[in-house]
Formats: structure tokens, C-alpha cells, sequence
């Protein structure tokens, strides 16, 4: 799949059909791969962090969670090679169980969040999506995890036969902890889905259509919760804007 270089990470040329299909291909075989939905935040964060940057080179497929990438993608292109829209994480976690509702040899597994939150989320898609085989679900505990915590889930995963496993443990705990496993992960699909599972339980609102469209939805979750996502808005698309900026300026 084509890609394009936005401040350093290599984002996919790609929509959700495209997203999705290589997903399917992938999820067929015996293998590990990774998926990341990455915003500006990520962006920014692997291009400031060395660590977290190291932890993306492991993903195989980065798509364009956020506007202002696919407007950094479509810089310079005539308009027939441009990006209409975004590959919205949570929006692409929908789309994949549609395409896997009443088709057989994909199985999901859900890990992270709290079980009442997995409750939710495991009501919610059985109605919405009643064919689609959810193969198991797991809330790791809170904080620091056992020695043998990554074991257990690998074990739980493993024989659930799951192929699809959504990873919802937030952002950059998620990215980091496939990369770091990806050697021991039972073979499948991983995707770091951040706030989807809370999106789609009810308990956090997604920004309407219209802050999304002009890539103001840190507007709108940034006035929901203040407190927690000031520093990582202020900061990180503070870095953003400065990294693409300075990469305009070499290039120029």
C-alpha cells in the first residue's frame, strides 16, 4: 500500500475500503501485524519521542486518523490523487465488524477498558452487528501489571482463535505494548484503538460531524475533559504544526 511521509511517520494512501481489505487479507494468514489510527498527537509523539517513535516503525499499517494529516498528505497533489476523508479509528473498528457480520473465519477479541465497559460494547455490537463472532474479551487490571500478565493474555487470545483483537488500553500504552510483543503475539490482526471502546459503550460523546470535518475534534474533547487532555493538545499540536513547519521550510 502507497504511503506518505507526515513529519516523519509514514501514513497510508488509503479509505476505509482499502484499510479494511488489507486488514481481512492479513487477518487469513499466520502472521502478526499491527494497525494504528494515528492523529496528530501520535504524529507528533513519534516524531518528538525516540522511544514512541521506535514503537510506530513496528506497526505495518498507520492510517490517517486525523484531518490535518490527510490535508498534510494532499499538500501539492491534483485533486483526483487526494484523500477525501479520513480513516477514523473508531469509525474503522465499526467498518471492520460490518465487513466480518455473518462472514466466517474472522473472530474478534476485545482487550482493555473496564468489564462494564466490555459489557457494553459486546451488547451494543451484538445487536448492531448479530452475525459477527466477538471470540472473547478481557479487562486487564488497573496499574501495574504481574509478570505473568502478558502470558495470560496471550494464552486468552490464543484460544479464543480470535484473528482481529482490538487493543483499547490508550494511547501510548497500546502502541507500545503490541510492538514491544509482537514477537510473541498469537498470530492476528492488532489494532491500537484508543477512545473507540468508550465511544462506542456510551460513555464518552464523539464530536459531531461538524468539528470533525474541519479537524477540530481536540477542540471538542478538550472541552469535555479539560483537565486531562490540555497538556497532551497544547502540547502535541503545538509540535505538530512546528515539525511541519520546519519540514516545509527544509524542503522549500
Amino acid at each position: 500500500m502507497l504511503t506518505a511521509s507526515v513529519i516523519g511517520l509514514p501514513l497510508a494512501r488509503t479509505d476505509y475500503a482499502g484499510a479494511i481489505e488489507w486488514i481481512l487479507e492479513r487477518a487469513a494468514v499466520e502472521a502478526v501485524h499491527a494497525v494504528a489510527a494515528a492523529n496528530t498527537h501520535v504524529a507528533a509523539l513519534s516524531r518528538h519521542d525516540g522511544e514512541f517513535g521506535a514503537t510506530m516503525r513496528c506497526f505495518d499499517l498507520v492510517v490517517p486518523d486525523g484531518m490535518p494529516l490527510v490535508w498534510a498528505m494532499n499538500a501539492g497533489l491534483p485533486e483526483a490523487e487526494r484523500l477525501s476523508d479520513r480513516v477514523y479509528g473508531p469509525t474503522l473498528m465499526l467498518e471492520t465488524f460490518r465487513a466480518t457480520d455473518g462472514r466466517p473465519g474472522f473472530r474478534h477479541f476485545l482487550l482493555g477498558g473496564k468489564s462494564t465497559t466490555l459489557e457494553k460494547l459486546t451488547g451494543r455490537f451484538a445487536e448492531e452487528f448479530p452475525d459477527a463472532s466477538i471470540a472473547g474479551t478481557y479487562s486487564p487490571p488497573f496499574g501495574e501489571w504481574p509478570d505473568d500478565e502478558v502470558d495470560r493474555i496471550c494464552e486468552r487470545i490464543r484460544e479464543s482463535g480470535a484473528n482481529l483483537i482490538w487493543v483499547g488500553l490508550g494511547c501510548p500504552k497500546q502502541e507500545h505494548w503490541i510492538a514491544r510483543h509482537k514477537d510473541r503475539l498469537p498470530d492476528g490482526v492488532y489494532f491500537g484503538i484508543g477512545a473507540a471502546f468508550a465511544f462506542h459503550a456510551g460513555e464518552v460523546s464523539q464530536a459531531p460531524e461538524f468539528f470533525q470535518k474541519r479537524g477540530l475534534e481536540w477542540a471538542y474533547r478538550l472541552a469535555a475533559e479539560p483537565r486531562r487532555l490540555f497538556r497532551r493538545y497544547l502540547v502535541h499540536n503545538s509540535l505538530f504544526l512546528w515539525y511541519a513547519l520546519l519540514d516545509h521550510a527544509r524542503d522549500e
